[in-house]
């Protein structure tokens, strides 16, 4: 049960505005070799937008107003603006952040984000966009699973993958594919208008790394009771459909998809410490639970700057 409880602790911590954060030691280094020089330089201005999953929930340094948001100097928009040179850069992203927080001020444990879009303007030449999560309630998919598998527990009767079994056929029977529907068509309005309002920038739509491994199997250990091991194959399809959904908005859009599930296969959450990019449900000391860490935002940011050099 302590399991559960703490897949739920973790999927409650990624739809929060903002965490507080001790200085903890950073991930070592990947082992990846810088991307090559683009043949056009891309320049700034480069404003950067998105949740925690761009922002750097609790990497050191963090840094940014309001600190609520929770970003970090070392999150994959810092590092692709160092590698490319670009000294004029605006980090907007916040944790906790939602389409319609791009529009309209968010609120944080610690101060407010202005709308992020209020950062463009028609000078603006990079913009990368990384969010969609918070609205398709990936996460919720996470605690209901958590929630699910006690009570299959509990009662020792129904299916073996209870999650799968409350979407498909149960009271949440068809809830991820409206909830999918409703985030696309507020991403297609928010692509439109980053193109309005910034209309000379070259836009790179940034997808979520893998969480989960493809073999169940590889992550009894790190799930534990938290989720029943035939349900997270299921969990791993939900982002696997999420990312897709992300894909189509930006190419519909006419804007460019960026790839980290496939470049962070074989770096999810149930890796070792030294391998991983997802922390696990316990995480390392100070950094936030099913969340890239140091490592995992190098590897995002190595997958925008090899978007950036296809493009260029």
């Amino acid at each position: 049960m302590a399991a559960a409880a703490a897949v739920l602790a973790g999927a409650a911590l990624i739809g929060t505005a903002g965490c507080s954060a001790g200085p903890v030691a950073p991930s070592p280094e990947p082992d990846r070799a810088s991307p090559a020089p683009s043949a056009t330089p891309v320049t700034g201005p480069y404003v950067a937008l998105g949740d925690s999953y761009t922002s750097g929930l609790r990497i050191p340094p963090q840094s940014g107003s309001p600190q609520g948001c929770g970003r970090s100097g070392a999150n994959y928009p810092s590092l692709v603006a160092q590698q490319l040179g670009l000294e004029d850069f605006t980090d907007v992203s916040c944790s906790g952040a939602r389409t319609g927080d791009l529009t309209a001020a968010q609120r944080t444990d610690d101060g407010t984000n202005p709308p992020q879009l209020d950062a463009l303007g028609a000078a603006t030449r990079l913009v990368t966009l990384g969010i969609g999560g918070n609205d398709a309630g990936f996460l919720d998919v996470l605690g209901r699973c958590a929630i699910e598998n006690v009570r299959h527990g509990l009662t020792g009767r129904g299916d073996e993958a209870p999650c799968r079994a409350y979407y498909t056929t149960g009271a949440g029977r068809g809830e991820v594919q409206r909830k999918m529907t409703t985030t696309g068509e507020r991403l297609t309005a928010v692509l439109a208008e980053i193109k309005r309002r910034a209309p000379q920038a070259e836009v790179l739509f940034v997808g979520y790394p893998a969480l989960l491994p493809q073999d169940p199997a590889r992550c009894a250990a790190t799930l534990g009771d938290g989720i029943a091991g035939a349900d997270v194959g299921f969990v791993a399809e939900q982002e696997r459909q999420l990312n897709s959904m992300l894909r189509q908005r930006a190419e519909a859009a006419g804007v460019a998809f960026v790839d980290t599930y496939s470049s962070s296969a074989g770096h999810d959450m149930c890796e070792a410490a030294g391998t991983r990019w997802i922390e696990p449900l316990a995480a390392d000391q100070g950094l936030a639970p099913i969340h890239p860490n140091a490592r995992g935002q190098q590897g995002m940011a190595a997958a925008v700057l090899a978007a950036l050099r296809q493009q260029h």
